[in-house]
């Protein structure tokens, strides 16, 4: 069984995504030209969070969605079968800024998967990255616009976010092997 750190609590977690929800809207002059869009799985539950946060405060609904990358990652031959969520995009994204919202930031390929997939939805004027948890490594040149916690790691290290919403309790846990 690997070895568990306790990275960021409910409470911390929490805060984190309090200070990404003030950070987005201090970047962002028009609360009516952002969406936010979840990257399915672990960046739907952050997403409706921030969606939340930051209609408290604009004081006006955030339209939120979900993405789901599978059929656009460049790791597809190599998976047996891809683990497919529903993406729910209600609105237009053209002209919009979009605030991606995603778990972990790894290597950069989910992003980038997200990136291809979100151009079938139209043409967006700015896409801007949120993540909980940037663990480095990357492969690709990509870096989050707003970071809860840097978590620096091992190759072999694995980092496990849980919600309430899936039946467990908020937290954020680093596994060594």
């Amino acid at each position: 069984m690997p070895e568990s750190t306790l990275i960021l609590n409910a409470s911390a977690l929490q805060r984190a995504l309090t200070r990404i929800a003030h950070e987005i809207a201090e970047q962002n002059d028009s609360s009516a030209d952002v969406v936010v869009i979840g990257i399915q799985r672990g960046g739907l539950h952050l997403a409706q969070r921030l969606s939340t946060l930051l209609a408290g405060i604009w004081g006006q609904p955030i339209p939120v969605g979900s993405l789901d990358v599978s059929m656009h990652r460049d790791d597809l031959a190599h998976r047996l079968s891809p683990d497919i969520h529903p993406t729910v995009i209600p609105f237009d994204v053209t002209g919009k800024t979009v605030v991606l919202v995603d778990d972990v930031l790894f290597s950069g390929r989910t992003v980038r998967s997200a990136m291809d997939a979100l151009n079938d939805f139209g043409r967006p004027r700015r896409i801007q990255l949120a993540v909980l948890i940037d663990r480095g490594h990357r492969e690709l040149p990509i870096k989050a616009d707003f970071v809860g916690k840097n978590v620096p790691t091992s190759h072999t290290e694995k980092i496990r976010v849980h919600f309430s919403e899936t039946g467990g309790e908020d937290s954020v846990h680093l596994e060594k092997k």
